[in-house]
C-alpha cells in the first residue's frame, strides 16, 4: 500500500505556472505507475498525466500536451506535474494517483492523494 500527498496547489492568474508535488510513502514506489487526474465543478473526473515506473514514457490528455509535463524522482519518493500557460479551465482539484498495472492513462488507479486545489483566474 502508498500513501499519497500533494502539495503546491493555489491561486495563479491566466497564463502563470504552479508545480505541484506529490510526496508517496514506502519504499516500492519506483513500482507505481503514477498519474495525476482532476475534478473541475460539476465535471467528471478526467485524467491529466502520468509517468511510467521507471519515468521513461508519459502520457498526457490532448487539452494539456506541451503546456503540462509530468515527472519523477524515484530516489525522493515524489512525481511532479508542472504546469504552464495555465487557463480557467485548468481550475479543479488535482489528484495524484498510483497503480502497480503499466497501463498510464486510466482512471483506475488504485491509491489516491487527497487531492490540492488548482485556481486559474481570468
Amino acid at each position: 500500500q502508498v500513501q499519497l500527498v500533494e502539495s503546491g496547489g493555489g491561486l495563479v492568474q491566466a497564463g502563470g505556472s504552479l508545480r505541484l508535488s506529490c510526496a508517496a510513502s514506502g519504499r516500492t514506489f519506483s513500482s507505481y505507475t503514477m498519474g495525476w487526474l482532476r475534478q473541475a465543478p460539476g465535471k467528471e473526473r478526467e485524467f491529466v498525466g502520468g509517468i511510467s515506473k521507471n519515468g521513461g514514457s508519459t502520457y498526457y490528455v490532448d487539452s494539456v500536451k506541451g503546456r503540462f509535463t509530468v515527472s519523477r524522482d524515484n530516489a525522493k519518493s515524489t512525481v511532479y506535474l508542472q504546469m504552464n500557460s495555465l487557463n480557467s479551465e485548468d481550475t479543479a482539484v488535482y489528484y495524484c494517483a498510483a497503480r502497480r498495472a503499466t497501463t498510464i492513462n486510466s482512471l483506475l488507479y488504485d491509491y489516491w492523494g487527497q487531492g490540492t486545489q488548482v485556481t486559474v483566474s481570468s
